[in-house]
Parts: C-alpha cells; sequence; structure tokens
C-alpha cells in the first residue's frame, strides 16, 4: 500500500496494492494494522455507499460537533473528491485538496475529523463508499457552499447537479463568522 501525504494536515491518499490477472483483479481495501501504521487508527462505525449520475455534485458536508473520519473510495466510474480545511484555528483553514478516485486507479481518501468533504461524478455513473468514525446525525449535519470563490475549487464541472439543501450552503466566512 502506497501512503501519498497531501498539503493538508492528516489527509492521505491511499493507493492500495491490487493483484490482478486476465480473470480481474483483488485488493484490500481495508486491513487494520496496515491503515493504523498510516496513521487511520479511528474506529469505523459506519458504512455507506452512494450512486450518482454524471455531473452530480455532493457536498461539501461535515458534522458540527461528532465529526466524522471518512475513507473514500469509488468502486465504479470515477469521481473528483474533495476536502476542505474548515478548522479556523489551523493554518491550512479554507485550502482544499482534491483527487480523482476511480475504479481504474482503485485509490482512497483518508479525511480526518474535522474537514468538509464533497464529490462530484466524472463517468456516466459512480458507485462511492465512505466508511465513516462517528454515525451520521442529520441535526449535526452542516455545509458548505460548493463554489465558495475564497476556496476556489477547481471543480471538472460547470454546471453541477445539486440537492437544494447543497445549493443554499453558506460560504466559508459565513460559516466561520457562526463559529461552525
Amino acid at each position: 500500500m502506497n501512503v501519498i501525504q497531501t498539503a493538508l494536515p492528516g489527509v492521505l491518499i491511499i493507493e492500495p496494492k491490487v493483484f490482478g490477472d486476465h480473470r480481474g483483479f483483488f485488493l484490500e481495501t481495508f486491513q487494520l494494522e496496515r491503515y493504523r501504521e498510516a496513521g487511520i487508527d479511528l474506529p469505523f462505525v459506519q458504512d455507506n455507499h452512494s450512486r450518482s449520475e454524471r455531473g452530480v455534485l455532493r457536498g461539501l458536508h461535515f458534522q458540527k460537533t461528532r465529526p466524522q473520519g471518512k475513507l473514500v473510495s469509488c468502486s465504479r466510474g470515477a469521481v473528483y473528491d474533495v476536502a476542505v480545511d474548515i478548522n479556523p484555528d489551523s493554518p491550512t483553514c479554507g485550502q482544499y485538496v482534491g483527487v480523482e478516485l476511480s475504479d481504474d486507479n482503485h485509490r482512497q481518501l483518508w479525511i480526518p475529523p474535522g474537514y468538509a468533504h464533497g464529490f462530484c461524478v466524472l463517468s456516466e455513473v459512480a458507485d462511492f463508499q465512505y466508511k465513516c468514525t462517528d454515525f451520521y446525525h442529520a441535526k449535526d449535519e452542516a455545509g458548505l457552499i460548493w463554489n465558495d470563490p475564497d476556496i476556489g475549487i477547481v471543480w471538472p464541472v460547470s454546471e453541477p447537479k445539486l440537492s437544494e439543501k447543497d445549493q443554499a450552503n453558506p460560504s466559508l466566512d459565513e460559516l466561520l463568522a457562526k463559529g461552525c
């Protein structure tokens, strides 16, 4: 397994070893000891799976008081996945990391608790998996607007398909003013 540090503290790109031949491939999507050695040592308590079509953008989401760490991957198709530092005490607050995750590259992204997360679909259809370190709590959910100019995420889609909730998310400045 190859672990790539990113510009954001604790955010890691994971490239699992893939064993392939004429029949297909095999890879471990999680192995406690290896991931612990990479610095991912929080317990996972919930797995999620979403399916979306080309142009769908989900995010940028986080939980306010019960933040989730997320180990994410794309098992079908391709997505552009993003983590944004929203910690006002962090020197990288307002910065982001973006990476393509696909069924071809088998990459994973580890997003520690305290980051906003989102992705947009690059392929016709994408199946996206999340391993989460805390349970989802609807009343604790919050979001950050996908196109905040102060963050400047370069999304590979200009007119994404968004939920009404994601269209109404505040900017980072608005979140920080409220003490997100």
